[in-house]
């Protein structure tokens, strides 16, 4: 038996014994340019990743416009919704709360997006909007309530005159807690109307009114996305053309942006969200902002007048599209044009005077068939004659390969488009098969956006094995970079406690955010993208998945660096010796920088409880005269920076 045993030990030291492969590299023969915006990210409005996620405001339905207009809010005493006379006329729903002296009281409370987070010492700006019936001074007392029942902060607020007027106070949390909710009661007798009931951690991304969750925003910051394509995704399509996502409905004053359904509060009957709606309090110019702010290229989908074709035949006649088109024309003079014209007074008045520069748009999403041809045709007709500047987005519909895919590429072509977005939801091994889907992609022909990718596990969980499929996979891209331009996971937010889709790049509840293993890959590749491709071998041939490997390399001719990023999906150590070809100068004891992802169990993940369960980690290693050796554990994405003389 003992002999046996240390035979099986000896066995399996075989199996998992490094194994030595050779990359050449040649920085003599640099490539095609990377884009400066290849590496980004979608936010779709999916999983209350909008209201609820990235926007900030904590009160659900502040405006009394849901379909049941109670939905979020629990009534007590005396409270009615009433639209007489509104303050807001297009949001005309608000509540009168009429005080009698009963000794229960007249308010409401409000349980907020699954709860509301509270922070210990935090401050939260309330409002509303008000006015009194008999035009007296009337007492409101405001409450933030804890899971356990208790008042753990409180203010109040005096209105009073009959005409509409905003009021505000702020209140401390003396708690922290992930599931409080807001309380409002009227004190004093009389007849109160109040509308636009709002509260925001005072606190938010670069302390703006009207702002966005603090913590998401530096995950993506931290991030550093090139490309930021908004607002999505299906809900651009809608179940219907009048659920689709208007920008015009947007932009101007919060209280007063339409609300809209959210088509994903029913798509899924498993996940069934019947509170989903968009308040549009994160709106374009929101969006345009953000962008901004981390340094990414705005690209916004507008409607081509299809709904979605997976749920609908409603579209709009070919010769019906003016008022789409000319959406597309006044969205590139919000973005772009002079605070003289109708639009870019808008984007002045709202606090932008200066341009955002936008240069993308894409016309419909996943929509395919004859009858998306034909009215991206209409587009463009009038986009190319009057903003030739702005680089089209066309579809190659839902899937990444197929019927509707052989036939739009060539109908792309035949439009010259300038970007084709292809989608692909698919399993890790198709990723790992299709690392070299782009090496024999038509050079000449327009050029790809990945626009919406991500690796299905079986579990859909956003674990190490898909999150290394990807990293492999687009070695394939960066390879290809003279035909693949952009590239954005998606989606891109998720709450624990109200998702409809998964797996995403980002997840959070009330009070915390889960930074996936998915996330990283990204963050690697974006912080590591290069100026230009390197050509890097293994036996003469493209690293595409010999022996589990993947590569691709770049040269970063602002820093002087050569980027090589491996993956390794193998279960085997794997002694990679790269050689550096063509150095004018010997690299002498230079040290190579890594960074690495890797996890022994191939399935972690993290989460609220251990959100650094996987994470990259830093490194060194030596480099001879003519490169360096990278000992790459299994299941582990590296990149690996090498300072040039």
């Amino acid at each position: 038996m003992k002999k046996l045993a240390i035979i099986l030990i000896l066995g399996i030291g075989c199996i998992y014994a490094n194994a030595q492969v050779t990359f050449d590299l040649d920085v003599q023969k640099p490539g095609a340019s990377i884009s400066a915006d290849m590496y980004g990210v979608f936010f779709e409005d999916i999983n209350f990743g909008a209201d609820g996620g990235l926007y900030a405001e904590l009160v659900k339905n502040r405006s009394f416009e849901f379909d049941q207009p109670f939905t979020g809010w629990t009534p007590f005493g005396d409270v009615t919704v009433k639209s007489e006379k509104p303050c807001f006329d297009r949001n005309p729903n608000y509540i009168q709360m009429n005080e009698s002296g009963l000794r229960r009281g007249t308010g409401l409370e409000n349980e907020g997006f699954r709860k509301i987070g509270y922070k210990q010492n935090a401050a939260y700006n309330f409002s509303f909007y008000a006015r009194v019936n008999d035009g007296g001074e009337k007492k409101f007392r405001i409450e933030l309530v804890s899971s356990k029942e208790e008042i753990v902060g409180k203010g109040e607020i005096l209105v009073s005159g009959n005409e509409w007027k905003k009021y505000s106070v702020s209140l401390k949390s003396a708690v922290t807690d992930a599931k409080g909710k807001l309380r409002i009661v009227l004190e004093t007798r009389g007849i109160v109307d109040v509308d636009h009931i709002s509260m925001f951690p005072a606190e938010t991304w670069k302390n703006r009114p009207n702002g966005l969750r603090k913590d998401l925003v530096e995950a993506l910051y931290d991030l550093q996305p090139k490309v930021f394509r908004f607002p999505g995704g299906c809900i651009i399509e809608g179940n219907t053309l009048e659920t689709r996502y208007q920008w015009k409905n947007s932009v101007g004053p919060v209280e007063n942006r339409p609300l809209n359904e959210n088509r994903w509060n029913y798509t899924f009957k498993h996940r069934f969200f019947p509170d989903y709606y968009q308040t549009y309090g994160l709106g374009f110019f929101e969006f345009f902002q953000l962008c901004e702010d981390l340094g990414a290229e705005p690209l916004p989908v507008v409607s081509c007048g299809l709904a979605c074709q997976f749920e609908s035949t409603e579209c709009v006649e070919v010769h019906d599209l003016e008022p789409y088109i000319q959406d597309a024309v006044d969205l590139i003079e919000f973005a772009n044009g002079a605070v003289t014209t109708k639009w870019g007074k808008v984007r002045a008045e709202m606090g932008h005077p200066a341009p955002f520069n936008m240069k993308y748009i894409a016309i419909g999403n996943e929509q395919w068939g004859e009858g998306y041809v034909e009215r991206l045709v209409k587009f463009m007709e009038v986009l190319r004659k009057k903003h030739p500047e702005i680089q089209i987005i066309g579809s190659s519909g839902p899937f990444s390969d197929g019927k509707e895919f052989d036939y739009l590429w060539p109908k792309m072509k035949e439009l010259k488009v300038d970007l084709v977005d292809e989608h692909y939801y698919k399993s890790p091994d198709w990723f790992l098969k299709n690392a070299a889907r782009y090496d024999s992609y038509d050079r000449t022909g327009p050029k790809v956006f990945a626009g919406e990718y991500a690796g299905h596990h079986e579990s859909r969980d956003n674990n190490m094995i898909a999150a290394i499929a990807e990293a492999a996979f687009m070695t394939g891209l960066e390879r290809n970079a003279d035909v693949v331009r952009l590239a954005t996971y998606a989606p891109l937010f998720a709450h624990v406690d109200a998702w409809q889709w998964k797996p995403d790049l980002i997840w959070f509840d009330n009070l915390n955010v889960v930074r996936t293993p998915n996330y990283y890959v990204q963050q690697m590749y974006a912080h590591n993208s290069g100026t230009k491709v390197l050509p890097i071998k293994m036996n003469g041939e493209n690293v595409t998945g010999q022996d589990g490997l993947y590569a691709s390399s770049s040269l970063d001719e602002t820093t002087s660096e050569i980027i090589v990023k491996v993956a390794n999906t193998s279960a085997e150590v794997k002694d990679i010796k790269i050689n550096i070809n063509g150095l004018k100068n010997p690299v002498l004891n230079k040290r190579v920088e890594i960074t690495v992802l890797h996890s022994t169990v191939p399935g972690a993940v993290n989460t609220l409880e251990k959100p650094d369960n996987v994470a990259p980690a830093r490194t060194f290693v030596d480099a001879g005269e003519d490169g360096f050796t990278l000992k790459a554990q299994s299941n582990a994405f590296y990149v690996c920076r090498l300072k040039l003389k």
